[in-house]
């Protein structure tokens, strides 16, 4: 069966953090996903739009959003990325195919969640935890969420606002080189997650990131933390 495949058109493009983009596109009414999947963009080279590769993004808006919602942290030089900061604006066109991916939230377990990220990371559990929230899933839900530095911090404001409006979720920011102004968590999401939880075994825990970051995560959790396998979800990005 074919991979189904859109046009979509962009709303926004906004640097949001030292090197992160926020990207939006209109949602075609016949598009369905679920969240924590993503889709293939169909990307030109700058010097030859002829010339199209297909990137993957993780879509980061919930089912209720009428927006598609993409994030980008910047590789200089990268194909995606110079399109995105170079030539990507409102109004253009863009073909898309998905969704794919199996990295969704089990509705059927009772256990709590624990959500770690670093940087873009976080794109497909923004889109998980507001559709949780909005379907009243009860379950404790923790997110924790690393970056360098201030600069590179991003969604903190919705993310914090999401933590006071729902009861059962909580945000955890962990910067590994912030500013001496900083007031919250100093260190990688490694050493943070045991002080939230310190029994991580008893939780679904889903992992996003950078591969050496979801490398190292991934072992911690199976052999220090007991995360049984069946409870981890992992998912690296390039």
């Amino acid at each position: 069966m074919p991979v189904p495949s859109y046009i979509i058109t962009c709303t926004r493009n906004d640097k949001i953090a030292r090197d992160v983009y926020d990207f939006r596109f209109t949602r075609p009414g016949e598009f369905s996903f679920q969240a924590g999947q993503f889709i293939l963009f169909d990307v030109g080279l700058i010097e030859n739009p002829a010339d199209i590769q297909t990137r993957a993004f993780s879509i980061a808006s919930a089912a209720t959003e009428d927006e598609l919602v993409f994030i980008a942290k910047l590789k200089e030089g990268g194909r995606a990325s110079r399109w995105i900061d170079e030539k990507l604006k409102p109004g253009d066109t863009v073909r898309i195919q998905g969704p794919f991916g199996r990295f969704i939230v089990p509705t059927q377990s009772t256990k709590n969640i624990l959500f770690i990220a670093t940087s873009t990371g976080v794109a497909p559990f923004r889109a998980q935890i507001i559709e949780a929230l909005e379907r009243k899933d009860g379950r404790r839900m923790d997110l924790v969420f690393g970056v360098r530095g201030e600069e590179d911090l991003f969604w903190k404001e919705e993310l914090e606002e999401l933590a006071t409006r729902y009861e059962n979720f909580f945000v955890h920011f962990a910067l590994s080189n912030p500013s001496g102004d900083w007031k919250g968590h100093r260190g990688r999401v490694q050493t943070l997650v045991p002080l939230i939880d310190p029994d991580i075994g008893q939780r679904e825990v889903f992992v996003c990131g950078s591969p050496d970051m979801t490398k190292e995560l991934k072992q911690l959790c199976l052999e220090e933390w007991k995360v049984p396998k069946e409870s981890l979800h992992v998912e690296g990005y390039i």
